[in-house]
């Protein structure tokens, strides 16, 4: 069984058949799913999904490319939200410079206020960092009480190194299946196996040989198989220390999944 700990089931692109999806992932290999939010409204609709499957918890947060159209009292709202006894984390905040959908500063600013967040909430974070490795590390590193995941990361060995030194863990998506993921391949080498996530980002990202097609948390294991092919360790091996690996990180414990 798997740990998806980053899907989007809030997604428009699961509108037609969100809750067949959803509801067969149990018999589809899939124990647990972590669904994270990209603003307010989606927040409140990941904590609705968690509410009612009881295998899927939720993070709420504000993305990168939502950070210039935050509402006014957003803070507040994810604050309330945060308390909810299925909220694991606060997420997917970040920054993401390859497609500026929000001006650099305001990105800056919003994940700055959801890092000061956590950290008095004593919450885990979920990071996106795409093409801002420098800025994200900054600005984690001025928040030493919070400590989260780097999710589908993409930096190289040193970022890593770095990160785990702080404390973070790392999680990989279906990218790591792609013909140009060798950076990624060198990074799960080092990282030690108790700092490794596995994720889909779906309904990104869909592995080889799914790549192009809507993802979702069935195909998550072939994130593990590459993995275990890296690591030289048994699938079931990888299976099950990445999904002990999420639930000590989100503080599920196995009274909280029956």
């Amino acid at each position: 069984m798997y740990f998806d700990t980053h899907a989007h089931y809030d997604s428009r692109a699961f509108r037609a058949d969100r809750d067949k999806v959803i509801s067969t992932l149990p018999d589809r290999g899939v124990e647990l799913v972590v669904c994270p939010a990209e603003n307010v409204d989606s927040a409140r609709a990941c904590v609705k999904l968690a509410d009612q499957y009881p295998f899927v918890y939720a993070a709420v947060g504000v993305h990168p490319h939502e950070a210039k159209g935050v509402p006014p009292g957003w803070l507040a709202s994810l604050q309330a939200l945060s308390f909810h006894p299925k909220v694991v984390a606060i997420g997917e905040i970040g920054l993401d410079y390859h497609y500026d959908h929000s001006p650099r500063d305001v990105q800056r600013e919003v994940f700055r206020a959801q890092l000061d967040l956590a950290g008095r909430l004593d919450k885990k974070v979920i990071v996106h960092d795409r093409e801002a490795h420098r800025d994200c590390l900054e600005a984690v590193r001025a928040y030493p009480n919070v400590t989260g995941v780097y999710h589908c990361y993409s930096g190289g060995v040193e970022d890593a190194k770095t990160l785990v030194m702080l404390g973070w863990s790392l999680s990989f998506t279906g990218a790591v299946t792609f013909q140009n993921a060798r950076r990624s391949l060198e990074v799960i080498e080092w990282l030690p196996m108790d700092r490794i996530m596995i994720e889909t980002d779906a309904p990104y990202l869909a592995p080889e040989p799914y790549r192009g097609k809507r993802n979702d948390s069935s195909y998550v294991y072939r994130v593990a198989e590459v993995i275990a092919q890296v690591k030289g360790l048994p699938l079931e091996e990888v299976a099950a220390v990445t999904t002990e690996n999420g639930k000590r990180f989100f503080g599920i414990g196995e009274e909280s999944v029956r």
